[in-house]
């Protein structure tokens, strides 16, 4: 059975503690992004396999499991998703679907086919998290942090709810994380050390945003005539 398995990420092993052991067995559709739970994700499936476990999971109302790909490598976290809606379907099967993000999972053991499909399969126990309270000191202080960016960048983005009712989940995506960065977050089971973890980035960013910002006003000023005061000895 071993060469029916895919090979796991292993620079970013999770610490088993916080998995719940279930070893559910769950279709999967490994992705290059990070879904967290709550996460809106449109896609559109243009491979006859995925096609396959879009229409499976409208008949049976299973969901599925979206792991995340680094490196080329499927790793061993990534997020169970219900299927939404079916937006569109061509003539030659291809469709537009919206997923919705459910629960973090862990992967004890990928398979290639999922029993009787083109696609695969996995055994995955769940995070037992801590999704804490929105809103707080330290939350409000992260808004403000990823709007300050958004304004360096000269960047136009919305929230997905008030900004009252924010998670570390809500705000990871419009934190200018990479995609290590967010699949590291969601290995994290408490809201406070999340949010803890988009502090960190936050302060090692806006610096380097704010240097950018004024290096930019400096090379626009070149060639300008320019007002300046003389030095008196």
């Amino acid at each position: 059975m071993s060469d029916n398995r895919w090979t796991f990420t292993l620079n970013k092993r999770p610490d088993d503690k916080p998995f719940r052991v279930m070893n559910e067995l769950i279709p999967i559709f490994p992705l290059g992004v990070v879904v967290y739970p709550g996460d809106e994700l449109n896609l559109h499936i243009f491979e006859p396999r995925y096609q396959q476990l879009i229409n499976d999971c409208a008949k049976t109302k299973i969901p599925f499991g979206i792991p995340t790909v680094l490196d080329e490598k499927v790793g061993r976290l990534g997020t169970l998703v219900e299927l939404v809606e079916i937006a569109h379907v061509q003539a030659d099967g291809q469709m537009d679907i919206r997923t919705r993000g459910l629960r973090v999972f862990r992967v004890s053991r990928l398979l290639k086919l999922y029993p009787g499909k083109l696609y695969s399969g996995a055994q995955v126990s769940y995070l037992e998290e801590n999704r804490g309270k929105s809103g707080g000191k330290l939350m409000l202080e992260l808004v403000a942090k990823v709007k300050k960016i958004h304004q360096l960048l000269a960047v136009k983005k919305e929230f997905p709810k008030a900004e009252a009712e924010l998670t570390s989940y809500d705000l990871a995506h419009y934190a200018g994380l990479s995609l290590s960065q967010e699949y590291e977050l969601l290995g994290l089971a408490d809201e406070g050390q999340r949010q803890i973890f988009l502090r960190r980035h936050l302060e090692q960013v806006l610096p380097v945003l704010a240097e950018m910002e004024s290096l930019q006003k400096k090379i626009k000023l070149n060639g300008h005539f320019k007002k300046l005061p003389g030095f008196e000895l």
